[in-house]
């Protein structure tokens, strides 16, 4: 139990933390430094406002560091296959293969492809991918506006109904909430709905063909591109199946891919100096350490906010007055759209013990679609709507006035098709 002082203290400290990472563009502070200052005072005021013996809270942290770093282990061995994919220009097996100039074909294939392709990597990677594809393509920046706006909605949504697609549905089934195949049973109806309805709506309002460029400036493959693809996609497709046959953690199915992938480049590249870039231990120094911090400070502040009980006052309220669990993961979702998903799906979890909503109950399958897909309808509501806004430069009411209404229908959808099947 904690002094009721040192829990409205935690609170505090978590919502001023919070603030402080929504406009982080503002305060020119990156949100990794404010989240793991907030994850230390957070833990820091906990021990001194506990009342329960010291070996009994160094358990409760040993235990949530546990959960936590499981996390950070797959993001990071996911990442740096991500990475090496990409140095080897692998990925321009799928890209290359788009020819046509037609509006509305262009639109469908981009969409698609990003959907899918987000689905096994992750939404971030993809959209940066699709983005970079869509510059070579289309010189012209306002010819590309609608379709980066597409693509952040599809990759979030591709993202949402695989365990490895998106940060909090693979959060979700490390600990237990959802399983693979019954996740992306659920999930892809709802999840293709999401993106259906928007692309209808723009189809017919399409027409004629973009001025493309020609496909000379894109960049060779490096030597072993396709080993290394087939052998990077594969081992992420690989890590459910891994699971279910070892009953091990998931990231250790990426470690174990990451672990086959690296020897291959070495071996691939051992004879030739001047490919130093296209090793592993090379590529590690440019994953971005920043969001992995980032992850790691929020997620063992919200654990803080629950093991202060604070969740438990905002479950209450919500079993209370809102009950109905389409309704709270609706909430949820809408909430994505101005707070990241990582810290609502983290705090979800702590309020919802399994107890109460078991492995694969409808409710956590509605909270992966939910925050995985609500995201789409503010460009600051994702990891692929910021990643977008930088890359293209594009402001905050231009993709509100283009994809805000679209994808919130297509949203709201996939939530009716959840609840009704």
């Amino acid at each position: 139990m904690q002094y009721p002082i040192f829990s409205l203290l935690i609170l505090a400290i978590f919502i001023i933390g919070y603030l402080g990472i929504i406009f982080e563009h503002y305060l020119k502070l990156n949100k990794g430094a404010i989240s793991l200052t907030m994850a230390a005072l957070c833990w820091s005021l906990y021990f001194l406002g506990t009342q329960a013996p010291l070996g009994d809270d160094l358990k409760n942290l040993g235990h949530h560091i546990s959960d936590v770093s499981q996390i950070i282990f797959f993001l990071l061995g996911a990442m740096t296959l991500v990475e090496v994919v990409d140095a080897h220009k692998g990925f321009t097996l799928i890209t290359d293969r788009i020819h046509t100039s037609s509006k509305r074909k262009l639109l469908w294939i981009i969409s698609f492809v990003t959907f899918f392709l987000s689905s096994i990597l992750d939404n971030l990677t993809t959209t940066i991918l699709m983005i970079s594809l869509l510059k070579k393509l289309i010189p012209e920046k306002k010819d590309r506006i609608l379709l980066a706006c597409i693509i952040v909605l599809a990759a979030n949504a591709g993202g949402a109904w695989t365990p490895i697609g998106d940060v909090t549905t693979t959060m979700l089934w490390i600990n237990g909430q959802i399983s693979s195949l019954a996740i992306m049973k659920s999930l892809l109806t709802p999840s293709l709905l999401s993106v259906l309805l928007p692309l209808l709506y723009y189809t017919t309002r399409l027409k004629g063909k973009y001025p493309m460029q020609a496909k000379t400036n894109l960049s060779p493959q490096e030597p072993g591109a396709k080993a290394v693809f087939f052998l990077g996609v594969g081992g992420l497709v690989f890590v459910p199946i891994f699971k279910g046959i070892t009953g091990l953690p998931p990231f250790m199915g990426v470690l174990l891919a990451l672990g086959i992938v690296w020897i291959a480049t070495d071996f691939i590249h051992r004879k030739h100096d001047q490919r130093t870039h296209l090793k592993v231990s090379r590529i590690l120094n440019q994953i971005d350490t920043a969001s992995m911090l980032f992850f790691l400070g929020i997620l063992l502040s919200v654990n803080a906010l629950e093991s202060a009980h604070m969740l438990d006052l905002i479950a209450a309220w919500l079993i209370e007055d809102v009950q109905s669990p389409a309704l709270i993961a609706t909430l949820i979702g809408l909430f994505s759209a101005v707070i990241d998903n990582v810290p609502l799906v983290a705090a979800t979890m702590g309020m919802y013990p399994l107890s109460q909503f078991p492995m694969d109950d409808p409710f956590w399958h509605m909270i992966a679609y939910a925050a995985g897909t609500g995201g789409s309808l503010l460009i600051i509501g994702s990891s692929a709507g910021v990643a977008m806004m930088s890359l293209e430069k594009m402001d905050f009411l231009t993709y509100l006035k283009k994809l805000t209404i679209p994808a919130l229908i297509g949203f709201l959808a996939g939530i009716l098709a959840l609840v009704l099947f």
